[in-house]
């Protein structure tokens, strides 16, 4: 999932270059793999909630809204906050919070309250918000900075196992047999969090205890002042791109399951349907392997356009079709969704100098396109049907290739230029 991998690495030195950094590099790699396991459950939860609480889709995805929201809120907060503690304690603290957010489905599954159910998903999700502020600078700080890319590459392949898996293993664990009481099916979420809980804790310690690099950052708050990164049309621009991608994705795999099990779309059970989620997220799985050679030889721009122009087609099978023929064009939009990213972002941040960090701050905070679209879809599908639904992903993939042919260009670097030619010839 997108949200895993937070962009390009913040510019970082190291107290002792000369270190091996096997052991730090795979507990950084671990924890991207747990931000996109706990992330892709919420697919699982949606449908869950939906049957368990007798809700509407507008509401069940208030799942998503509420963890996707946190990133929102506390993306700035969390910064401040490593900023005052340092990176190393950010981690365990981040860890320390989503452990306790996730023990919030214990009390909530006892007494069957939605709401709580939903200030735990904000508890966790504002963790996981500053878990990614805190190890993002790793990456690039454990190892030299030419193979940094690739250290980064490392990390989102590892969230995008943890994407395509944990349909699968939350299904079995949260989709009981059909007639089920309320009170075993409120209950079938304790299991699975409870150990993830044990797990965010249990990484805490080990992050304590293992011996991390102090990070240092090159620059610094000073080096912004004397303007801003949104006097950059094109860092405006890539920031919408940024919310429709993530809104689109997350919205895709959130209401795949109950999508799927409409008559018109076969009536696949929770189970059966869990699996084409999973397939989704591997097809981004798949992709990124695919775009870390391709996008080698391609430009960015280009390869946006055409992935976008491809999901595009796809969501208007899906909207103009039924049964197995809408169903995987929806499913393989997961493949093309994967190198929106690596795409969209270096293209909002090219030329912005010593403004990058704060754009990047910017960009990051779009991830809460992940709670915004999701709920618009739902109200779509509450009002004019699923098939009509889509209609705010085919807008979501158009905008994303406007961005790629014509949004992505940087007038202010081209209005310079112009204005030093025009110098040149008088």
């Amino acid at each position: 999932m997108a949200i895993g991998v937070a962009g390009e690495p913040i510019t970082t030195t190291v107290s002792n270059v000369s270190k091996n950094y096997t052991v730090p590099l795979m507990l950084m790699v671990s924890l991207y793999f747990g931000i996109g396991f706990i992330t892709a459950l919420n697919d699982i939860l949606v449908p869950h909630f939906k049957d368990l609480f007798h809700l509407t889709n507008v509401t069940a995805l208030l799942v998503q809204f509420c963890f996707f929201g946190a990133y929102f809120v506390m993306s700035v907060p969390s910064g401040w906050i490593v900023g005052k503690i340092g990176y190393k304690s950010g981690i365990v603290v981040a860890l320390s919070v989503m452990g306790l957010g996730l023990l919030l489905f214990l009390p909530a599954s006892a007494v069957i309250f939605y709401p709580l159910f939903l200030f735990a998903l904000f508890v966790v999700g504002s963790g996981l918000a500053l878990l990614q502020v805190a190890i993002n600078p790793y990456i690039g700080a454990l190892g030299s900075p030419e193979t940094a890319s690739s250290r980064l590459n490392l990390a989102g392949g590892f969230n995008s196992i943890a994407t395509t898996i944990a349909p699968r293993v939350g299904a079995a664990f949260i989709f009981i047999a059909a007639g089920a009481s309320v009170a075993q099916l409120a209950h079938s979420v304790r299991m699975p969090y409870a150990i993830l809980a044990i797990c965010a804790f249990a990484m805490a310690i080990i992050t304590a205890f293992v011996q991390l690099p102090d990070v240092i950052e090159k620059g610094g708050a000073k080096s912004q002042a004397g303007g801003s990164a949104w006097s950059f049309s094109h860092l405006r621009l890539g920031a919408l791109a940024i919310f429709f991608y993530v809104g689109a994705e997350v919205a895709i795999g959130s209401i795949m399951i109950t999508y799927l099990s409409q008559p018109s779309m076969g009536s696949l059970s929770h189970e059966a349907a869990a699996r084409y989620v999973s397939l989704y997220w591997g097809g981004a799985m798949v992709g990124r392997f695919i775009g870390f050679v391709v996008l080698r030889k391609i430009r960015a721009q280009r390869a946006l356009a055409f992935v976008s122009l491809i999901a595009a087609l796809l969501i208007g099978v899906a909207i103009a079709t039924h049964g197995h023929i809408a169903m995987w064009a929806v499913v393989s939009c997961g493949l093309f969704n994967s190198v929106m990213w690596p795409c969209i972002f270096p293209l909002s941040v090219r030329g912005l100098g010593r403004f990058t960090s704060q754009g990047s701050g910017i960009l990051i905070t779009m991830v809460v396109g992940g709670a915004i679209i999701p709920e618009i879809q739902g109200f779509l599908s509450d009002t004019v049907g699923y098939q009509r639904s889509f209609a705010i992903v085919l807008l979501c993939y158009v905008y994303i290739f406007f961005f790629a042919v014509k949004g992505h260009r940087n007038l202010s670097i081209t209005s310079n230029t112009s204005a030093v030619s025009s110098g040149l010839t008088q």
